[in-house]
């Protein structure tokens, strides 16, 4: 059973009813909705956010605030957590048409918008930094992704642009030199994707019957081998993080980048003990 996470900065029954009459097209799907009631802090975001991801389900809210909705965009975003928002968009819109905005303060339909936006511009950026285009940029780029070909660099970085991510990727080449920016981007940003030589010489070959077998050795298994030695080494050389990507969906391998990236991000705290 799907679990979805009501939170609202009121009573959030406005939040709970809309979301049954849409689930009323979902005859068929399992639905235990947990209401979150008078929420007025980034710390309560926090607490809810760890619940869904402990629970795998996902959020809906209807906050007001223009603060709590920034934070739990960028809390669930970190988090990988999917959280719809069922407010912002009508403000937005009724701002538009009205040609005024609720508080009355200037510039509020750009700020209701602002995460979809930046969901834009991140798209729009992995696009443009696909496959080792535009290197000279990645300073710009909040994760890059490194891999041989056929990693699944590309999709991967549509799929995190989509969460509002700045991706870039760059594919290694067996001996090739690559861009001195990479070298001067810090940690928690380059992340290197590996997977299994077999696995990879028959995703290859597959794509060389499709190309009419014009790619010479670049799906032979000793090739491929002597291909992923050379970027581990690589990796290991800039103490890169390496994510396996054989057999796993692009949503569980998005979900080990960021977990890692907020590791080093956000580092625990350690408490120092007091001397006795």
């Amino acid at each position: 059973m799907k679990k979805i996470f009501v939170i609202s900065d009121g009573t959030g029954r406005t939040a709970e009813q809309t979301l049954m009459a849409a689930l009323t097209q979902f005859p068929e799907v399992g639905v235990d909705i947990v209401l979150k009631g008078e929420i007025r802090s980034e710390r309560q975001i926090e607490e809810i956010v760890s619940e869904a991801i402990e629970e795998k389900g996902f959020i809906v809210h209807t906050l007001v605030s223009d603060s709590l909705r920034e934070n739990i965009l960028r809390i669930s975003r970190i988090h990988n957590v999917d959280a719809i928002d069922l407010m912002g968009p009508l403000l937005s819109r009724l701002a538009h048409h009205f040609s005024d905005s609720p508080t009355g303060e200037p510039g509020l339909f750009f700020r209701l918008n602002k995460e979809y936006f930046k969901r834009i511009d991140a798209m729009q950026f992995a696009f443009t930094h696909d496959d080792g285009q535009r290197s000279y940029d990645y300073e710009q780029a909040e994760i890059l992704l490194v891999g041989v070909s056929r990693t699944f660099k590309t999709p991967l970085s549509i799929y995190l642009a989509f969460k509002g991510w700045f991706v870039a990727n760059y594919p290694i080449v067996l001996g090739a030199d690559f861009p001195e920016v990479m070298d001067k981007l810090p940690r928690g940003h380059v992340f290197g994707l590996m997977t299994l030589p077999q696995d990879l010489s028959s995703l290859r070959e597959a794509r060389q019957q499709y190309l009419g077998g014009s790619l010479g050795e670049y799906s032979s298994l000793e090739y491929v081998r002597r291909e992923l030695n050379y970027a581990q080494n690589l990796f290991n050389h800039h103490e890169w993080p390496v994510i396996q990507v054989t057999n796993k969906p692009i949503e569980e391998i998005a979900s080990e980048i960021l977990s890692i990236k907020r590791r080093i991000d956000h580092p625990p705290v350690v408490k120092k003990k007091s001397k006795s």
